[in-house]
């Protein structure tokens, strides 16, 4: 089982100064690696078709709503679950996770792959990579205390991975974005993306 991880809003709490009320982490679970890697290959394929350069990043806020419906059509042929972890800042009461983006992140990540009601065992998580060595280290430190038991194997290891360098931590940015756009309805185009890949989405969990 392979998971791949990405998060879109930010960790801050600052919202005086444009922090995001609402933030989304989310995961792609793939039961099987070839099927992960047919999925990579029509990214890449993808990226020819709309005529980008081989070391173009998809990314959803930096996309256009054509480049985001083409890229969420182009993957949803694939076999693989979404599963979401939506959190409303103004309800979280921790001052730890308040005032330390590390924990917060690290806590979000812990619930989301916690709470999946025994779909994700065993698992090869891939996470996009940010922060110094240290807090690599002990974050994946942290997830395997937290997450595997002598009874329960969440995650079989761990790795964070360069998110230019993978396209499936692309897809699942790109999916973070559509999950989290679904909950601007300021936005025009707030319905259209998560509708593309509904059939794919497991679980989304709001954060009370």
């Amino acid at each position: 089982m392979l998971v791949f991880i990405d998060d879109s809003g930010d960790p801050g709490f600052n919202f005086e100064k444009g922090s995001t009320e609402i933030f989304v982490i989310s995961c792609i679970v793939f039961e099987d690696e070839l099927e992960a890697e047919k999925a990579g290959v029509s990214i890449k394929e993808l990226r020819r078709v709309l005529k980008f350069p081989d070391d173009v990043e998809f990314k959803f806020n930096k996309s256009s709503r054509k480049t985001r419906e083409a890229f969420l059509n182009s993957i949803n042929k694939f076999d693989f679950k979404i599963r979401s972890l939506v959190i409303n800042k103004k309800l979280i009461k921790s001052d730890k996770l308040k005032n330390d983006k590390n924990s917060f992140y690290s806590y979000a990540i812990k619930m989301l792959l916690q709470n999946s009601g025994g779909s994700i065992l065993n698992a090869k998580v891939r996470i996009d990579g940010s922060g110094d060595r240290i807090f690599r280290r002990s974050f994946t430190t942290y997830l395997r205390k937290q997450l595997n038991t002598k009874q329960r194997k969440i995650m079989k290891n761990c790795k964070l991975v360069d998110s230019k360098n993978n396209g499936l931590i692309q897809m699942v940015d790109m999916i973070a974005g559509s999950i989290k756009r679904s909950y601007d309805e300021s936005k025009t185009d707030s319905q259209i993306y998560k509708k593309i890949v509904k059939k794919h989405i497991e679980d989304e969990w709001k954060f009370r």
